[in-house]
């Protein structure tokens, strides 16, 4: 069975109220509730906090870095150069971020935070915290550990794929 027809069967089954995992596995299901938080999260994160979390993580790398260079920055969030540039250019827009060529090596382009940048993550903060918060309620402590430490596994496995 293709996973767009597992898919749409599981929206079905959810839509009419049927016990899902009399059509797929429980590793389907799983696949499937992982995706759908994932699609929601970034939505919802930006719709509470005013920013993307990929924006917010660069933010917060270049809150704790002086200045670093572009390719640095790419490999500490683990986003694509051409998305990292993406969202240096448009923050540099917003006044949140400069950039400027290195007098060494002309090639290399260093970002720093500006002091709109500097208010924009101290802002971000409380609206982080609530975010998680209401994302985490319902879910105690102990189930907590228990999330992290099984989905650092997953990490570790989805790294392991050979593609």
């Amino acid at each position: 069975m293709s996973q767009s027809l597992i898919y749409q069967l599981i929206d079905l089954t959810r839509k009419r109220g049927w016990v899902l995992t009399s059509f797929c596995s429980e590793e389907a299901e799983i696949l499937y509730q992982m995706q759908c938080v994932n699609r929601v999260i970034g939505v919802k994160f930006e719709a509470c906090t005013g920013i993307s979390q990929s924006r917010l993580e660069l933010l917060t790398l270049l809150y704790h870095a002086n200045e670093i260079s572009q390719s640095d920055l790419q490999k500490k969030v683990n986003i694509d150069s051409a998305a990292v540039t993406r969202h240096v250019k448009q923050l540099e827009a917003k006044g949140m971020v400069s950039r400027r060529r290195k007098p060494e090596d002309n090639r290399i382009t260093l970002v720093r935070l500006t002091e709109q940048g500097r208010e924009r993550i101290e802002s971000s903060k409380k609206e982080k915290e609530r975010f998680m918060k209401e994302m985490l309620a319902n879910v105690s402590a102990e189930e907590r550990r228990i999330l992290i430490d099984v989905l650092a596994r997953m990490q570790k496995n989805i790294n392991n794929i050979k593609a």
